[in-house]
This record gives structure tokens, sequence and C-alpha cells, in this order.
């Protein structure tokens, strides 16, 4: 029952080391003799004190979503050679190609700064000696007759642009299936790959598949990566669930979707519990997809309309079950109206026997899939099913087994060169047109080293309706012995192993020790109203508390979401994150570029109605919701008919709206204006100042001190 304390000082030692401090604690149980002991484990890094210490993801007006760079910075007291280091930098849903080399002979003073600028475009797919055409990232601003320098330092060389063709898409990834899965792999000797995307595939260009570097790499493990020609573009896999029960002997099955499923292709289904059973189907006949929605309001027995919040999809004459699996009941539709809970609704025949609840289902089960022979079993509502599609093939073979989520990617036509190269580049290698203005690192000073890639953003379609940025990923800093001086994971948790600090944090949009991503604020999943010139740094230059939640400082930014006249006093932001009253700000850029102080700092958000809404209304269709969130108070209409509301909630997706926690005082039409109190400023603006435009407290600095406020973490 004792308590026991001790202090140690740990020194570092002589050698560069990382690795596990481990202390034991032992001692006798006086009570039972028995020898007893504890043991806690630290991580500890032993390493020159070079930093990781600012990085761009993209700058803002003229938007240039590559516009990057990666700061270094010597935090010790004397001159550090680092001389061969490597950098890697992983953006999420990528494999870990990247190895940026620091040239020999390079030395970096105490205090200073080592700045990386990624090049416009790099190699998709390594280059070999003797190839008259490349593979690259992007072309954007670049055309025929153009020079690029393909390569660094003694290696690079010099050739024109003899054909300017396309550049490698997005990488897409193998398909992860439920309930297959989680995780299927394609064998080696495999000529076909299931995918989560086929867009952007063609017959006769190259697919990559894969994971490309030997090292450095999570673990040291050897990745797989192999090129490949198209012979053939397929459907993408598809995930859906059951739109309703499908009972053992029948040969349909309705489900939530039939996008990209074909007749012929195999669907598993269920999982082994009690009542129900793993099987494989065959499609024969490709029907129509289930449509499902939730009542927007309460509906009575008697009724024959129901209120509901989407009717995309719904027809009349088709059946409408309504209600939970207790007090379903299955009608007609006979007309199909708005959506919301002041729409027109959804009328139906025969009126409901029982009251149904808000939020309660609406599904119209379809037609559904036929199938060849009769289920074995009985499958329940809402179980998933996945359809792996007919995904892309290609020759040759694999010569490795691939895993779902294994990036994929099309690599377009590429650029052909004038003349054949002459020497060999690796993946990521700098391509750079000197004449392109707008992509890549384009600020001042001049980087001390380019690098190919990758790109710190990616994208992807959610759903296939909607374009999603992820602006997340890490980044590793090694010396010449393959030793962590620096790693960070921005935006996310990426590679766990590479953040610093405590990573069992807990709580809403909480995913452990993680840098803050620059880049636009206010947006919903990655959608935002543009980019913001703002960047991720150690304030003041270096420091470094062994806790990446805590080190790094992000600018406060934001964009205009309405314009602004000269002589305004009031601005409609996307975000006020990190803004208070009494700051100096920046807003615009450029020659528009103008200095304010804050007066107040009040609600973001600015839209238009998107359709006219009645008095007495609560549900208000709008043309955009980036900036509102629930219990937001904001001003509807202008002049007379101006008044306030409180958000109840905000819909996004399937049609965005406000609902309001009070019915509507006035009436409101078409493109009536929506907003926030917004940011107050002291004085009128000498300058007008469109929507998009920024409104920042600092800039980043590349090669020079970082400007951050404390609060804006």
């Amino acid at each position: 029952g004792a308590s026991v304390s001790a202090t140690f000082k740990v020194t570092s030692g002589p050698a560069a080391f990382n690795g596990d401090l481990v202390a034991n604690a032992s001692w006798r149980n006086q009570a039972h003799g028995s020898q007893q002991s504890e043991t806690t484990i630290e991580k500890v890094r032993n390493v020159s004190p070079i930093k990781i210490n600012e990085f761009r993801i993209g700058s803002g007006s003229p938007n240039n979503p590559t516009d990057s760079f990666i700061e270094l910075y010597n935090a010790g007291k004397t001159s550090v050679d680092i001389s061969n280091w490597t950098l890697t930098e992983r953006p999420t849903q990528q494999a870990l190609f990247s190895t940026v080399k620091i040239p020999a002979g390079t030395k970096l003073s105490a205090g200073g700064f080592y700045l990386l600028g990624l090049s416009d475009s790099g190699l998709a797919v390594p280059a070999r000696a003797g190839d008259h055409a490349i593979h690259v990232r992007s072309t954007t601003g670049m055309k025929a007759g153009d020079s690029i320098t393909i390569g660094t330092g003694a290696g690079a060389e010099t050739r024109k642009i003899a054909n300017l063709g396309t550049a490698a898409g997005n990488h897409t990834t193998l398909w992860q299936p439920l309930p297959d899965g989680p995780v299927i792999t394609i064998p080696a000797g495999s000529t076909n790959v299931p995918v989560a995307d086929a867009s952007g595939f063609k017959v006769g260009e190259k697919i990559a598949l894969g994971y490309g570097a030997n090292y450095p790499a999570v673990a040291r493990g050897v990745e797989r990566y192999e090129v490949a020609t198209v012979t053939a573009v397929g459907k993408p896999g598809t995930q859906a669930y059951l739109a309703a029960d499908a009972m053992a002997g029948e040969t349909n099955i309705k489900v939530t979707s039939v996008a990209d499923i074909s007749v012929g292709d195999k669907i598993r289904l269920d999982i082994d519990s009690e009542g129900h059973g793993i099987e494989t189907v065959t499609v024969t006949r490709v029907g129509t997809e289930g449509h499902r929605t939730n009542l927007a309001a309460e509906a009575s027995a008697g009724a024959t309309n129901v209120k509901v919040r989407f009717v995309r999809g719904f027809k009349a004459g088709e059946k409408l079950a309504i209600g939970t699996p207790v007090n379903r009941e299955t009608v007609t539709i006979t007309s199909v109206g708005t959506a919301g809970p002041n729409g027109t609704g959804i009328d139906f025949t025969p009126a409901l026997e029982h009251a149904h609840g808000e939020s309660e289902v609406a599904i119209t089960p379809g037609t559904g899939l036929d199938l060849a022979a009769p289920l074995k079993f009985n499958h329940a509502e809402n179980l998933p099913f996945c359809d792996r599609g007919t995904g892309i093939s290609f020759q040759p073979a694999t010569a490795f087994a691939h895993s779902s989520n294994e990036p994929v990617q099309a690599l377009g036509t590429g650029i052909t060169l004038d003349r054949p190269l002459a020497k060999g580049h690796e993946i990521n290698a700098v391509v750079r047109d000197a004449a392109v203005k707008t992509a890549g690192y384009q600020g001042t000073p001049a980087p001390n080293q380019w690098f190919g890639g990758p790109e710190f953003a990616t994208s992807a379609d959610l759903f296939g309706r909607f374009h999603i940025s992820y602006r997340e990923g890490s980044m590793v800093l090694r010396d010449t012995s393959g030793l962590v001086v620096d790693s960070l994971n921005y935006g996310g948790i990426v590679d766990p192993w590479a953040a610093e600090g405590y990573q069992g944090v807990s709580g809403a949009e909480e995913s452990g020790c993680r840098v803050p991503a620059p880049g636009p604020r206010g947006g919903f999943f990655g959608l935002a109203a543009g980019a913001t010139d703002s960047s991720a740094g150690r304030f003041p230059d270096g420091a470094d508390t062994d806790s990446n939640c805590s080190d790094f400082f992000t600018q406060a930014a934001a964009n205009l979401l309405a314009d602004s006249a000269a002589g305004a006093t009031n601005l409609k932001v996307a975000s006020v994150e990190g803004f208070d009253a009494g700051q100096k700000v920046m807003i615009d850029s450029g020659e528009n570029m103008e200095t304010a102080v804050i007066k107040t700092v009040g609600t973001a958000g600015a839209t238009k109605t998107d359709a006219a809404a009645a008095a007495g209304a609560t549900y208000v269709p709008v043309a955009g919701t980036i900036g509102f969130r629930n219990g937001q108070t904001v001003t509807i209409g202008s002049g007379t008919d101006s008044e306030t509301a409180v958000l109840a909630s905000v819909r996004r997706f399937g049609g965005s709206a406000i609902i309001v926690a009070s019915p509507l005082k006035h009436a409101h039409a078409a493109g009536a204006q929506v907003s926030g109190s917004g940011i107050t400023l002291t004085a009128a603006l000498t300058k007008p100042h469109a929507r998009g435009a920024q409104i920042t407290d600092n800039v980043p600095t590349p090669g020079g001190p970082n400007h951050y406020a404390k609060k804006s973490h």
C-alpha cells in the first residue's frame, strides 16, 4: 500500500539513437514474500536538432493547389551536415513512393533554413534510359515546344516537349468489400483487379498498381509496384445493402443500388449467423434500385400524405413502405412533390392505418435483381453486400499479389520528348517547366532544392456524387544512418508511428497528436469556399516539446463568401476560427490587398435561398451551407423583410438547406441573403473585394522566421 517516487535525469549519449527507454521497478511483497515488478516504456530520440519547421499545401488567389513547400530549420547551436539525408512525404490514400535526397556537401548553419519546393510536375512512374515518353503527375501550364528538366543535380537532363498528352489521374484503390472482406487479395499472375473507381482508365494506356518504394518504408517492408497496359475498362465495385427482407426460395432481391452491377455478376450475401447463412448468387437481370428516405414530420393515422427529407428517385405508381418493422405498412404513391417538413411531400393510397413519427423510414424497394437460382437462406433488410464489378484488365499479368486499398492509378498518355532519355529516373523525380507559373511552388525565395512529388493533397469522388479533397499525410526526415530526425502527421493520423505526443486523444473530431492541415477552413468533409494561402509551422522556429499537438500552428485564414464593396465595414466569411477583436488582418492579395483591424467577430457563413420560402416555414433550401453550424443565429432577407433565425440543423447533402428553430415571420423570395454576422472592421474598406478573396492574420514565410499567432492551432 505504500507509494514510492523517484526522479531520474536522462542525458543523451554520444551516439545517435531512435528507440525505447525502458524503466523497471521491482520490489518484494512483504506480506507474501514474492518478488513483484512494473515496467514502463518511453520512446526517445537522440539525433541532430534539425526540424521540419513549416510547410504549405497550396496557396490562395490566384488559386494554385500545388504551390507547396517544406522548410527545414536547424534549432541547434552548431552547423549540421545534412548531406544525403532523406525526406519522405506521403499523402493519404497514396503509396509511400517519395524519397527526397539532400545533395552531398549540404550544411545547415545554426538557426538556418533549408527550403524544398514542389516542382510543377514529377514522374508518376520511373523512366528508363532510352524512353521517348514519360508519365507525369501534372501537365498544367505546359505546352508543346517547352523545355523541361527531368531530375536534379548531376543526373538532370533537359528535353523539349514534342507532344503534350495527358497527366496521370488521381489514385483510386483496389476494391475493399463488405462483407467479403474487409480485405481481399488478388494473387500474382492476375490480369484484372477490382477497383473503387474506373474513371480515367483507357484501353492502350498504362496502369500502375501496388506500392513502390523499397526504402524508407514503414517497418522496412518491401513494397510491390508494377506497371501494365490496360486491355479493358470495366465497372467499379458497388457497395450497397438489401432494401427489403429476402426469403429462402425467392429468386429476386431488392437492393439500394444497382449502379455498376451487370448480368452474370456474382454477389455474396449475408454473414454466417443463426437463421441465416452465407451464399453466393448470380445475377440474371438488373432492375431498378430501391430509394430510401426518412419522414421529415409526424404522420397521423388516416393521412394520405407524408413529408419526407428526400424525394429524388420516388415515382408515382411505386409501392412505398412506411415505418419500422414493427409498424410498417405499404401504400401506393399517387404523386411526388417537394422535400422537407414544409414541402408538399408524397401522396399515396390507401390512407395510413397507424401513426408514424418523424425520422421513421420510407422506402420504395424497386424491382431489384433477379437471380439464377432460389435463395437458400433468409436475408434481412439492411445487411450489406458488394459486387466487385468487372474492374480493370491489363497485360502482362501481375508479378506480385495485391490487396484491398492498395493504390491503382491511370497513367494517361504522358509527354513525348524530342529525343530519348540518356539516363534512368526514379518515380517522383523532378519534371520542371520553368515557363509554368500556375503549378508547383511559385514563391520567393527560390528553393534550395526542388522535389518532384507527390502532391500533398489527394482527391476522390465520394459515392460518385461528391468530390472530396483530402489534406492529410505524413512526413519523415532521416539522417544518413536511417534514423528518424523528425516526423509528423498532418490533418489526421496517417502513419501513427510518425506522430509525436500522446495518441490516445478522444472526443469529437480528435484522432491523436497531429499537425493541423493548412488550407481552407469552414468546409465540410473537405468541401470549402476556396483556397487560402496558409501554412503549418513551429512557433517559435524549431519549437519541440515532443508533441505535434502543441508545437505547430497555422495562420488564421478564411475566404470571403460574398462580395464586399469599397466602404463596407463587414465581411461575410467561411470561418471565424482564429480571429479576434483588435487583430490586424490582411484582406485579398497582390495589388488589391489592404490591411484592416477587427472590431468584432461574429459568426461564419453566407449564401442565398435556393427557392422561395413562405412565412411560417422552417425548412429553407439554400445555395450552400459553408460556414453554418447548428445553433447559430443567421440573418435572412434584407430591408423590411429582414429577420434573424436560429439554425436547428444544417443539411449539407441531398440538397442544401437550413432548418430554423422557429417558423419564419416573413416570406422570402429565391435569391434572398442568408448570412452569419461575419467579421466587422473598425474602418471602412478602401477597395472592393470579390467572393473567394482571403482574409488572414499572417502569411507563410518560406525560408524565413515563422509568423503565427499563438492561438491559431
